[in-house]
């Protein structure tokens, strides 16, 4: 008996149930197909290294996933009280036909596992379609061919989906429980009738309020951008308060502010029905103001890990040639026992084969501080000093990359710096003034602009300001990181390669203290691309899992605020009806209130996420400048997809359910 009349609920309520059952099936899609990643069996067939790789990416994607169905069951909370909210009534009626409380939340509990069964189903094979996507576009990212490619479905994933929604929907069934057993039969059958209380009527409290707003935003970005992405200053930590508060006080005041302006405007206020769709519009921001500000910020958080995580798997790619220009490079920061790398490779027996050509290169130490060189008085130089190499090995290390080779006066210099940091003042400064003062002599700078290169592979563009020299300015100078450099003259790069890493490992673990050879580093170019290459990617799958779950619940809460406000608001829609109101106009007034209702937190956000990622994009680019056009296109298509879908259904809904109730 339950489940038939549970059945025939959800079939009679089939309409109101879109946004729940789209949100649920959308969830577990994402859920499956972010936990199903090792499911493919090409990826455990690849190199140890990057298996290993793997299974430490889904021990992240799992403690992620914590975090992730926090998120889902909040969401599921809030979709269920809204369905529970607009059923007050028909409960009522059950009640005053003599059904106990309990017996009414059987009915609720069949109906939530029914719609929890369906979703998990329909969410489930959405996810193992999707799921192959994924794992065509992972192989892809590691490099591995597509004849590697298999159908593959996760059993684990499937498992782990299965515990983890169904935790959700017993939390569901104990929270409506609970809620119907506060409720009154007065309560249920009167729960259309209640009208909101709306506080604050004076006008001119939303507009004083709506000007701080304004005030305390420009003042919070303008400190952010000022001090940059720094946690731990207090200025720091204070902006983003005051930007919490600036916003909460935005979506407070808004409505308030426009009800006051719009309404000087008699023109305006009292053509067609804009009376009406204003005062919805206040109604419901000055109810959900807070709730507003939450979307908006999860909004903030979504678009920034999607456009900087997309950002920064491409330009790391993008720049590898300059962070790892070698095969290989061993490094030997120099102390006064061991300054050469050639005595340093003997000592660990370590040889260079006949299938590679090297070439050694000193870098000098110097007490020179940048501003003293450039002769300027720039902050940004504060605290930097440059180091100095010899043109002969320069020109040894452009040889060994099949570059032309470079000849300089006793008189002129070279700069090198990609720190992106330090690159726009050394290059304003070159654009001025090409001269240099090294100890109290003047030399000119060969080039115009600040060579952007790395002298040996590093995992980061790490040249802060080296200053290549003639050989003759650095006969006493202290050698403070001694390298070769090596290229490889056959194709077996995996075999050429375990040298290098054995030499980072033993490193790494202090095989080398007994010998007296503390700092010493290899990369090969391989080991920076792999290295960064897994950093990058999940970096990439946590910002879409999240970016993508943060986005469905944001989507989800402002469709049901919505769907709630319809529910509240048709008296008021009989009543414009009864006044003459043509279909088409309430039609109108309820696109136009849909739109503002999805589009102002989407604002607010963009405005938000400018300023997010310039300062992002500031910091990271110090080592590796990103660029944020691609991403940020991803980044929109994404957001337009899903926001198109949930305000297309959200305004068909509101609209069925203002028809239905005429």
């Amino acid at each position: 008996m339950y489940f038939k009349i549970a059945s025939g609920n959800i079939k009679k309520c089939y309409k109101d149930y879109t946004i729940y059952f789209l949100t649920l099936i959308l969830a577990v899609c994402i859920f499956y197909s972010f936990n199903s990643i090792d499911s493919q069996k090409a990826l455990w067939d690849i190199k140890s290294s990057n298996a290993k790789y793997i299974e430490k990416l889904m021990d992240i994607i799992s403690y992620f996933s914590i975090f992730v169905s926090v998120i889902l069951v909040s969401l599921i909370l809030y979709a269920n009280n809204f369905l529970i909210k607009k059923r007050k009534k028909e409960l009522g009626i059950y009640m005053t036909l003599g059904m106990s409380k309990r017996k009414i939340s059987r009915i609720l509990v069949t109906e939530t596992s029914i719609v929890g069964a369906i979703s998990l189903i329909g969410g489930l094979i959405l996810g193992i379609g999707s799921a192959q996507v994924l794992s065509v576009s992972t192989l892809k990212l590691f490099d591995i061919g597509m004849n590697e490619y298999r159908f593959a479905v996760s059993i684990s994933a499937i498992g782990k989906t299965i515990l983890y929604f169904g935790i959700m929907f017993l939390l569901v069934m104990i929270f409506n429980v609970f809620v119907i057993s506060r409720y009154k039969i007065i309560d249920l059958l009167a729960a259309d009738k209640k009208n909101e209380n709306i506080k604050y009527k004076n006008p001119f409290i939303y507009l004083a309020s709506f000007v701080l707003s304004v005030v305390l935003l420009a003042f919070s970005y303008k400190s952010i951008l000022k001090i940059g992405l720094e946690p731990k200053n207090t200025m720091f930590i204070l902006s983003v308060a005051i930007s919490i508060a600036g916003t909460v006080l935005f979506f407070f005041s808004l409505s308030g502010a426009v009800l006051y302006i719009i309404s000087k405007n008699k023109k305006v206020y009292f053509k067609g029905l804009n009376i009406f769709v204003v005062k919805q519009i206040n109604s419901k921001f000055n109810t959900n103001f807070i709730s507003m500000s939450v979307i908006c910020f999860m909004l903030f958080i979504t678009i920034l890990i999607l456009s900087t995580g997309i950002s920064l798997k491409k330009d790391f790619e993008a720049s590898l040639n300059k962070i790892a220009p070698f095969d290989a490079s061993i490094i030997l920061y120099a102390n006064d026992e061991n300054n050469n790398i050639e005595e340093v490779l003997n000592k660990i027996d370590f040889k260079i084969s006949e299938n590679e050509k090297a070439t050694t290169y000193n870098e000098y130490a110097s007490a020179v501080e940048l501003k003293e060189l450039l002769s300027v008085e720039d902050e940004t130089f504060e605290g930097y000093f440059g180091s100095f190499v010899k043109i002969s090995d320069y020109n040894k290390i452009l040889k060994l990359r099949g570059e032309k080779e470079i000849n300089l006066k006793k008189d002129e210099v070279l700069i090198l710096s990609n720190y992106s940091k330090l690159v726009k003042p050394i290059n304003e400064k070159l654009e001025n003034n090409n001269k240099v003062n090294i100890n109290g002599k003047e030399y000119f700078v060969k080039n115009h602009e600040a060579i952007q290169d790395n002298l040996n592979d590093f995992i980061i563009e790490a040249t802060f300001c080296t200053i290549v020299i003639n050989d003759e300015f650095l006969p006493n100078s202290k050698v403070f990181k001694s390298v070769i450099n090596v290229m490889y003259t056959d194709k077996n790069r995996e075999e050429n390669n375990k040298k290098y890493d054995q030499i980072k490992n033993s490193s790494i673990d202090g095989e080398y203290s007994s010998l007296g050879i503390a700092d010493i580093d290899a990369h090969s170019k391989d080991s920076v691309y792999s290295g960064g290459k897994r950093v990058t990617t999940s970096e990439l799958f946590i910002g879409l899992y999240l970016g993508i779950v943060f986005l469905i619940t944001t989507m989800a809460v402002l469709a049901l605020q919505q769907l709630s406000e319809a529910s509240d608001s048709i008296e008021r829609y009989k009543a414009l009806k009864r006044i003459g109101a043509s279909k088409k106009m309430i039609n109108k007034t309820i696109f136009i209130q849909t739109l503002m209702h999805f589009t102002l937190p989407v604002i607010m956000a963009l405005i938000h996420s400018v300023i997010g990622v310039a300062v992002v994009n500031k910091e990271i680019g110090i080592y590796n400048p990103i660029d944020i056009r691609f991403s940020a296109l991803i980044t929109a298509l994404i957001f337009v997809v899903v926001y198109i879908g949930y305000f297309y259904i959200t305004y068909t809904g509101y609209k069925n359910i203002v028809k239905n109730n005429m």
